[in-house]
């Protein structure tokens, strides 16, 4: 089983920046690949990133493609989605998530351990 805590939400105006983490416990992470998806009110959830379990190999969706970046600490069991130049649109609550398979993979059923996730808020 893997425990999965998000942290890093918040407030930000349009333009800003925001690093979400999300840290696992019980088993390690590194046996995992890891992503992050958010979810706004009504709508399903969307995938934004993905990285694999050495963090050698990172994929990104098409919601902040050239605006977040993925990084892991293994030795930290925590992964980080730095989002850049945040726009309204951003706002959501953002979840992490890790998954047994061993592609990289975007849809939620792939996964198997879900944090409670973080709200994400952009004034404009």
């Amino acid at each position: 089983q893997v425990q999965l805590v998000e942290s890093g939400g918040g407030v930000v105006q349009a333009g800003g920046s925001l690093r979400l983490s999300c840290v696992a416990s019980g088993r390690t992470t590194s046996y995992y690949n890891m992503a992050w998806f958010r979810q706004v009110p009504g709508k399903p959830r969307e995938f934004v990133a993905g990285i694999s379990q050495s963090g050698g190999s990172g994929y990104y969706g098409r919601s902040l493609t050239g605006r977040c970046t993925l990084s892991r600490d293994n030795a930290k069991n925590t992964v980080y989605l730095q989002m850049n130049s945040l726009k309204p649109e951003d706002a959501a609550v953002y979840y992490c998530a890790a998954t047994r398979a061993t592609v990289l993979v975007t849809t939620t059923s792939s996964y198997d351990y879900w944090g409670q996730g973080t709200q994400v808020t952009v004034s404009s």
